[in-house]
């Protein structure tokens, strides 16, 4: 699919928070920090940074953290979600089977800043970042 960021009005709002909260990321020990910023289909900007801890699995994803927040507040619908950090920011495969519950058609933005202002993020479907998706019937639950 040719998805643009034109079909994203709101692109460089959910960058720039993403690259603002990337800075509170806590990575003492990859010093990988990663910003995330979740659209809500009202429009509203949630934020999240990667947050990791002495057991590795017990580390939370930047993209997870945003989801949480704007579920905690009452969203469940998103339009897009905006990924910062140094190098390719693709999400791992936990964070797109958790994006996944939600839509599996977001948008995702793509925004490497070792080439910040060289050219526009790349923006992809999560379907294509993670396609055949494990899924359950919400209505049978």
């Amino acid at each position: 699919m040719n998805l643009t960021l034109a079909r994203i009005p709101e692109w460089i709002a959910l960058r720039d928070a993403a690259r603002k909260v990337r800075e509170k990321a806590w990575a003492p020990y990859s010093k990988y920090h990663v910003g995330a910023a979740v659209l809500t289909d009202s429009g509203e900007i949630f934020t999240g940074c990667n947050v990791e801890n002495a057991s590795y699995g017990l580390t939370i994803c930047a993209e997870r953290v945003a989801v949480c927040s704007a579920v905690a507040h009452g969203y469940r619908d998103f339009r897009a979600i905006c990924i910062s950090l140094t190098g390719v920011p693709v999400p791992c495969g936990a964070c797109r089977q958790f994006l996944m519950e939600f839509s599996p058609q977001l948008p995702v933005i793509l925004d490497n800043l070792d080439s910040a202002g060289a050219n526009d993020p790349e923006v992809v479907l999560l379907s294509e970042l993670l396609p055949r998706a494990f899924r359950l019937d919400h209505g049978s639950l």
